[in-house]
């Protein structure tokens, strides 16, 4: 790792982007085999360095409470045993994915036998700025390197303990397999670094910030560098006249408590009219054995008196955390005019029986994914079979959704002629 006391923040960036630009033209060249292999010899380093990473972990935990952070961030901080486990199955995960890196997504033959090939390729150096959840730092590398490109990491202050630790055994795995430890960098600091890092034009190829709204605004509106927003989840559940009624419950029990501290999480539950009393006098005392606060519309109060009045500011909150609003609309119509005012485009859901309602909320819906009689906890890089992902994309260009390897890659234009000229 770079000595790093006697370097501003834009100095810290520049080796660090010079080293990761030098280990993106190796990983463009080594071949799926290769990368396979680095990928199978960091999840052996990181299982050789669990207890060094947990400590680590446990002093970031033990700052974080001491310092008041609120609960939804100590939950995204901490690993524990299962966590990591997890964290390394993904790793072999991932090596055991089809590299796309040489796909030819597309191929043919022009009428005077000019031969022209679209193949995907490595975007080069990304850059990715993220808060508290430590599992990033490992996701986005592994995919990174599988995708033939080197890494420069910003995590939060809150996990920086962590996020040595792990970069340090990612960066012994890639020296154990035969490549340039600098595809992973890391880069300390508060705020300077990250700015330098945002600005950092013509050494970084393109930036993904992942983390709350707040980060997200600031990273638009201060980066140089190219950016693929991942976007604020304030996701709905509209439960329709037609619904099982059994099966909505499970499905928002699910998306809200599974794991509430996530971007997937439910936080605006819309209830048909017509199913509003019976539908909420089976769900409501399921929250609260839960432990969820639900902030509702004068509908749901009188059906649920112990509910907190809900304000505007609680049809756009992403709370992260065990709170609900909850709002009994009049309708398909209603629900969905309320999704396009407050949703975040990220995951929506719908649960009916009627199909044809179903498929005009899939049709109508503007989210990156849509959902009819299903949880919105599935928009996740595992859970569709990409192995792992490096954000959840909420918008329209270049990438949308869970990105995994195809999505954090580019594509050029391979052309092969017999001494074409233009006439």
């Amino acid at each position: 790792m770079v000595e790093r006391e006697s370097l501003s923040p834009q100095e810290e960036v520049r080796v660090l982007a010079g080293a990761a630009r030098a280990a993106a033209a190796e990983l463009a060249r080594a071949p799926s085999a290769v990368k396979d292999e680095a990928l199978r010899a960091i999840a052996r380093a990181l299982q050789a360095a669990e207890p060094e990473v947990l400590a680590a972990n446990a002093e970031d935990l033990a700052a974080a409470r001491a310092a008041g952070l609120p609960a939804p961030l100590i939950a995204r901080l901490t690993l524990t045993p299962d966590r990591y486990g997890a964290m390394v199955r993904g790793v072999l995960a991932v090596a055991a994915l089809p590299d796309p890196v040489g796909e030819v997504v597309e191929a043919w033959e022009r009428p005077d036998g000019l031969r022209i090939e679209k193949v995907r390729v490595p975007l080069g150096v990304i850059g990715l700025i993220y808060e508290s959840r430590p599992n990033v730092t490992v996701d986005a590398a592994v995919l990174c390197l599988k995708a033939g490109s080197s890494v420069l990491l910003k995590g939060g202050r809150e996990a920086e303990r962590t996020n040595l630790a792990l970069v340090a055994a990612l960066r012994r795995g890639l020296a154990a397999a035969g490549l340039p430890p600098g595809a992973v960098g890391y880069l300390q600091g508060g705020r300077e670094a990250a700015q330098a890092l945002m600005q950092a034009t013509g050494l970084v190829d393109c930036l993904i910030p992942r983390g709350g709204a707040g980060l997200i605004r600031s990273v638009l509106a201060q980066a140089r560098v190219p950016v693929i927003e991942t976007g604020a989840g304030v996701c709905h559940l509209f439960v329709d006249r037609a619904a099982d009624l059994e099966m909505a419950v499970r499905i928002a029990l699910n998306a809200k408590c599974s794991n509430p501290a996530v971007c997937n999480a439910l936080e605006t539950l819309l209830v048909d009219a017509p199913v509003a009393e019976p539908f909420l006098r089976q769900l409501g005392p399921a929250l609260r054995e839960a432990g969820v606060a639900v902030r509702g519309c004068p509908r749901v109060r009188e059906i649920l008196p112990w509910a907190e009045p809900a304000t505007e500011e609680d049809w756009a909150a992403e709370y992260l955390d065990l709170i609900l609003a909850v709002r009994v609309v009049d309708g398909l119509e209603a629900a969905l005019d309320h999704i396009a005012r407050y949703g975040t485009r990220h995951s929506e859901a719908i649960v009916t029986r009627d199909p044809e309602r179903a498929e005009r909320f899939l049709q109508e819906v503007d989210a990156a994914a849509v959902y009819w009689n299903a949880s919105t906890r599935f928009t996740d890089g595992g859970e569709f079979g990409f192995g792992a992902e490096i954000g959840i994309s909420t918008q329209k260009l270049h990438a949308r959704g869970p990105m995994g390897l195809r999505e954090i890659t580019t594509y050029k234009y391979r052309i092969r002629g017999a001494g074409h000229v233009r006439g």
